[in-house]
């Protein structure tokens, strides 16, 4: 008898335990670190937005996206991102890079590809295509391009839009963001937030 009261007050006490520890832990502190992010960051915690003149969203600084016509080719007018191994292609739901390696001959065939269309879109030498132009980055949703990548498209964006090398020049070195904490990566450029500045020119 003594066995079976202490089994039902050790279950009584697991019960309860278990239902106070959910709603500390499972209710109350979801709400406190969701109100905590609204509060401090709240461009964070809703994922990043970015929106257009007209003050609708268009995208997310944190994830890449394409800027090409219904066919898939390259608008002129816009810098065009990083390469996507993400599901078809700039997928936010899958995430990842192309698990080829660098030795694989489907990963150094699309290279190839990329390397001629860039040069015969931007009127370059393949040598000069910097690596981050032709190769996805482990997420497949970069937002980012090098510094070299981005000057390398200026005179065909300023082709495109009747500007001069030297204003669409100017607008990129105006949006290069410098390495995290003075020494982390590398100096970049944000795509979107540079196309959206070329599109309210």
């Amino acid at each position: 008898m003594s066995t079976a009261r202490t089994t039902l007050r050790t279950t009584g006490v697991a019960i309860r335990a278990m239902l106070l520890f959910t709603l500390v832990l499972g209710v109350l502190y979801t709400l406190v670190v969701t109100g905590l992010g609204q509060l401090i960051f709240p461009g964070q915690a809703n994922g990043s937005t970015v929106t257009g003149a007209s003050g609708q969203v268009v995208g997310s600084a944190l994830i890449g996206q394409a800027f090409t016509d219904a066919s898939g080719n390259a608008l002129p007018q816009y810098f065009q991102s990083r390469p996507s191994a993400a599901g078809d292609g700039y997928d936010a739901g899958a995430s990842g890079g192309s698990n080829l390696g660098p030795n694989n001959p489907d990963l150094v065939a699309a290279i190839g590809q990329r390397q001629q269309a860039i040069a015969d879109l931007d009127g370059v030498r393949i040598a000069d295509i910097p690596a981050d132009a032709v190769t996805a980055s482990a997420s497949g949703l970069d937002p980012d391009i090098s510094v070299a990548n981005a000057l390398l498209q200026v005179d065909r964006v300023a082709t495109a839009r009747g500007l001069t090398p030297d204003v669409v020049r100017q607008l990129v070195e105006s949006h290069i963001q410098p390495r995290d904490l003075g020494f982390l990566g590398e100096p970049r450029v944000n795509v979107l937030a540079l196309n959206l500045a070329l599109d309210a020119r």
